[in-house]
């Protein structure tokens, strides 16, 4: 073998590792994110909400976030200017309730509810993973967006 085929055969070999990385901590993240959307909607539901249901949703609910975000952006500022694209938020946030109303099959308060309480929750496992990394490895870089606690 070539010493040109030996460089692609090991491009090749860290591409491949890089990408199966890269979707593993993708579904890993999927995951993590769909147990307070799940905790949440139990909660709201009053136990209905599989935690199937909840990763569907969260897959869906940032693709027709954006989706809409992108078009209504889009339409917003072709037709009153950059000064409206605010409005582009509003519509792409009842598009992600949306998606937890039929997602749930609840109606439009509790999928607000739903919204509100994941995000609660998201932010207080983030606390609470921050603290932990923080006791286990006190050098340890922030990687979560909660903000450095002084233990």
């Amino acid at each position: 073998m070539s010493l040109l085929e030996q460089l692609f055969l090991q491009a090749a070999a860290e591409w491949a590792v890089t990408v199966i990385a890269l979707i593993v901590s993708l579904v890993i993240l999927w995951i993590i994110t769909s147990v307070p959307v799940w905790f949440a909607a139990k909660i709201i539901t009053v136990g209905k909400a599989k935690f199937k249901r909840a990763l569907l949703v969260t897959a869906i609910g940032p693709a027709i976030y954006g989706v809409v975000f992108f078009v209504s952006t889009i339409v917003l500022a072709g037709i009153a200017g950059p000064l409206f694209i605010g409005l582009a938020f509003i519509f792409a946030f009842i598009a992600w309730i949306a998606v937890f109303k039929y997602g749930f099959e609840t109606g439009w308060l509790r999928a607000l509810g739903i919204a509100i309480l994941a995000t609660v929750l998201f932010v207080v496992i983030g606390a609470i993973i921050t603290v932990a990394l923080q006791f286990a490895i006190p050098d340890a870089p922030q990687i979560t967006p909660i903000p450095a606690f002084n233990v």
